[in-house]
């Protein structure tokens, strides 16, 4: 099969990591994968590629400026996906569907385009694009989202899509293949509690630092580990300094290699009040670490099994109780990180994952 699939960028992010899987994935298995990034000018991939993945710059293939860029870039666009002629398109993020929509108009081209974030609460989104997402994503072949309790607001926000499915993110098959995180204290007895996301507003990171320094006398052993970068880091870390706790909470930047700083943690907590669907909480309850986690729209509840498999709150004060009994309870932790790794390896594994893009390629060609 001949794949095409157009994302933003391949900087680092969730929607990234999502699509440098699949694409790793499909290439594998013997299909055409072309990777287009629609909008960054070119440059390395944050994540790992496979060297049978053709990777196409959009903005490199294209150059265009000026006004009229936008109109060359889509013609261009064009012209890719004619030239490949795949067997379906797949794009990801709302820019980028819609450039794909256009793209594709009379090439009877099967085309899947899916939303990465919670479309309902998104507050980046403009209103020129969800006019245009209203406009256009009922003449895609497929629509997507990531949980299901999207699918009801999402159909009423966009009415008219000929057919939506949900398919979450898969899990890397180089991630199951790898140990549990031992959840052990560090050479000088020291225990992570661990977030990680892009230090903006929505992931309410100052919560949860205030949060912790409320608790960390009380837990002496515990530090609080922040990883991600983004434009509230000098805010965050004035935050810190002002409480006086600069020892005990670290902000050490973006890492390409979450899964080590996974395994250096023993507890993991998702601060967010607005998720699509939190890779980070998917992976840290793969590698079996504990998890609190808040019950925001979308993605916790289903994939903790409405708080069956990790700590599932709705109030700051209840997340607070959360942090102090993974901090307290070693037995709790232990249980909860087992049981967590055991539920979602065996619901996101990606050739489970990968057995459902089956079923939307199907459902896109017919």
């Amino acid at each position: 099969m001949k794949i095409v699939l157009a994302v933003s960028s391949m900087n680092a992010g969730g929607a990234e990591r999502v699509a440098a899987t699949l694409a790793n994935a499909w290439a594998q298995r013997g299909d055409a994968v072309t990777l287009l990034p629609t909008y960054s000018g070119g440059g390395d991939c944050f994540y790992p590629l496979a060297s049978d993945v053709e990777l196409v710059w959009l903005a490199k293939a294209v150059p265009a400026r000026g006004a009229l860029a936008p109109l060359k870039r889509l013609l261009g666009l064009r012209r890719l996906i004619r030239e490949r002629r795949p067997d379906v398109v797949v794009s990801f993020l709302t820019n980028v569907n819609v450039g794909a929509i256009l793209a594709t108009r009379g090439l009877r081209q099967p085309l899947i385009v899916c939303e990465r974030t919670n479309p309902v609460v998104d507050t980046t989104t403009g209103k020129t694009w969800r006019r245009l997402r209203r406009w256009l994503y009922p003449r895609a072949d497929v629509v997507t989202v990531q949980a299901e309790d999207t699918v009801a607001p999402f159909a009423a926000q966009v009415p008219g899509i000929r057919h939506m499915a949900v398919i979450p993110n898969p899990l890397p098959a180089e991630l199951l293949q790898v140990p549990l995180a031992r959840l052990e204290a560090d050479a000088q007895g020291r225990r992570r509690l661990m977030a990680m996301g892009r230090l903006v507003p929505d992931k309410q990171f100052g919560m949860l630092i205030d949060l912790f320094a409320g608790l960390a006398e009380a837990h002496p052993d515990w530090d609080l580990w922040i990883w991600g970068d983004g434009p509230l880091r000098e805010r965050l870390e004035a935050q810190v300094a002002g409480l006086g706790m600069q020892s005990r909470i670290q902000l050490p930047g973006r890492t390409n290699q979450p899964w080590q700083a996974l395994d250096q943690s023993s507890a993991f907590v998702l601060s967010s009040a607005v998720e699509g669907f939190p890779n980070v909480l998917l992976e840290a309850m793969a590698k079996g670490l504990p998890c609190a986690a808040f019950d925001c729209p979308s993605g916790p509840r289903e994939m903790t099994r409405d708080g069956a498999d990790a700590l599932l709150v709705r109030e700051p004060a209840v997340m607070r109780d959360a942090l102090v009994r993974l901090m307290s309870d070693a037995v709790l932790r232990a249980e909860l990180g087992q049981r967590a790794a055991d539920s979602v390896r065996e619901r996101y594994a990606l050739p489970v994952v990968l057995a459902q893009w089956d079923e939307l390629f199907a459902l896109a060609r017919k």
